[in-house]
């Protein structure tokens, strides 16, 4: 998920608008790196992870927005879930219009399902095979005191850490990107949830992340509904340079980046899936 509502394009979740100028070269060298850390150690006490099985779009849709609710309704522990996906899909944003975003009658053609999630931000063009997505759940409290800007830094921090352990170039871009000097790998979108005030009711951050492990830009360019002048050749391999699919720096396959993801993690706090 990308965090512009205007933001139209994407590849495999990732909006493909000018992310390079934009990179910020200098994590990994903050003084909120110790913060980061602190926080997410304090989360991982409590926190549930689970490697999902296959689902639909729609019962995606549906789990991200249940499971919020009820971790800042205090019913349900803080969680991070690796969603495998099911099918084909284009999710488009929670103010985005379907048919501005979307040739519906290729995506139908194509077997695409589309779908609308509940956070902002632009169309994810979605194929199971080359994409990388997670959700964290977490208590309010995990981004209180900080900034819009540092939730998606403090929340990506584990993620930035990871794939650079793998060798992977990997840096935040503008406010909810993370990209390579060659162009964007992921992007990410965040909806707060409020509690009632009710002891252990504190409210909740919902925080998903769709990267790129490969990418088809031209099936891309035919479902996505971009103007004839984009669906040229040319645009087709401009939108393949904005974009650094994971495969582009590593050997390593889809599953074996999520296993290694999974790794940062304690083993105690692992479930097969969220059945």
């Amino acid at each position: 998920p990308a965090g512009d509502p205007a933001k139209r394009v994407g590849v495999s979740g990732t909006d493909t608008t000018g992310t390079s100028a934009s990179v910020d070269t200098q994590y990994g060298q903050t003084d909120k790196t110790a913060e980061y850390q602190s926080r997410w150690n304090e989360l991982k006490r409590n926190l549930t992870v689970i490697r999902d099985h296959p689902r639909t779009p729609a019962e995606q849709m549906a789990i991200d927005e249940t499971w919020a609710r009820e971790v800042a309704a205090g019913t349900r522990p803080p969680t991070i879930r690796f969603w495998e996906w099911a099918g084909v899909a284009v999710v488009i944003g929670k103010f985005q219009s379907a048919p501005d975003e979307v040739h519906l009658a290729v995506a139908e053609q194509l077997g695409f399902s589309v779908v609308r999630r509940c956070t902002g931000g632009g169309a994810m063009f979605i194929e199971p095979g080359n994409t990388i997505t997670y959700s964290l759940y977490a208590p309010l409290d995990f981004v209180h005191g900080i900034s819009i800007e540092e939730s998606y830094r403090l929340c990506d921090w584990w993620l930035v850490e990871a794939l650079r352990g793998l060798g992977l170039d990997v840096r935040f871009a503008g406010l909810n990107d993370i990209a390579s000097q060659y162009g964007k790998i992921g992007g990410a979108a965040q909806r707060r949830f409020p509690g009632t005030g009710n002891a252990g009711e504190s409210g909740a951050v919902l925080h998903h992340v769709t990267m790129a492990y490969d990418i088809d830009a031209a099936k891309m360019a035919r479902v996505l509904n971009t103007s004839q002048e984009k669906l040229s050749d040319k645009a087709v391999r401009s939108a393949v340079k904005r974009v650094d699919p994971m495969k582009s720096q590593t050997g390593l396959t889809r599953e074996q980046i999520i296993d290694d993801l999974l790794a940062w993690f304690t083993p105690a706090q692992f479930r097969g899936d969220a059945s």
